[in-house]
């Protein structure tokens, strides 16, 4: 009996396995969260930009386009897909802002190195550019923060991962604490301004993460 049990158990195990298989997941292994794919993400452009460091300081004989390949498939497949959260988009868009600055930043240092031309100067403008780039507003309307639960949680998420990318410390942050903030902010604003909604805006400038609340004007009607 025991081990008859135990073909049994192999064989619904072997079914299993079966099932979950697919032409996506060949080996039948659970695929990666989409969190643990940003981080993987995160990971693989951090890698990229120091061996691109090293290229251009003349510790490689070329560029590394393998790994740059890599992190570009990574950020289309991750782009297309249609399940991502709010704060899933706001992480993915954060990596994805940073590798296009930093892609326009070697394609002005490999273009000014074929043509000899000074790398500095194209560093500073491709520098300049990221920062302008990097300025990503995020916005948000509530009108009754007490009652609004899932817009309220849209905006810490959003806080969150805007301080997570900008390095900033998030221990001290509580939904509990950040709602009654928000909600008795709300009543404030609309007291003092006679406003009906109100206006929450995340950005990120000059690698600092910034939180404004202002009233949402009225749209006239024609």
């Amino acid at each position: 009996m025991p081990i008859r049990d135990n073909k049994l158990v192999r064989s619904r195990l072997q079914q299993q396995q079966r099932q979950v298989k697919s032409k996506y997941n060949p080996t039948g292994e659970i695929p990666p969260t989409i969190e643990e794919q940003l981080l993987r993400l995160e990971d693989d452009l951090r890698k990229l930009k120091i061996e691109f460091d090293v290229y251009f300081n003349g510790g490689a004989k070329r560029p590394p386009y393998d790994l740059r390949n890599r992190v570009e498939t990574m950020i289309k497949r991750i782009g297309d897909d249609r399940t991502l959260n709010f704060a899933q988009r706001y992480h993915y868009n954060t990596i994805a802002t940073r590798y296009n600055s930093f892609r326009e930043l070697w394609r002005r240092l490999l273009q000014g190195r074929e043509e000899g031309r000074d790398h500095a100067a194209a560093a500073r403008f491709a520098l300049h550019a990221e920062r302008r780039g990097a300025e990503e507003r995020t916005v948000f309307v509530c009108d009754d923060a007490h009652r609004d639960i899932t817009t309220v949680k849209e905006i810490f998420h959003a806080l969150v991962e805007a301080k997570r990318s900008c390095g900033e410390p998030t221990d001290d942050l509580s939904f509990p604490r950040f709602h009654h903030l928000i909600a008795n902010k709300t009543d404030k604003l609309k007291e003092h301004l006679g406003c009906e909604r109100v206006r929450f805006s995340i950005a990120v400038e000059d690698g600092r993460v910034s939180f404004k609340a202002k009233a949402e004007e009225r749209e006239e009607q024609g």
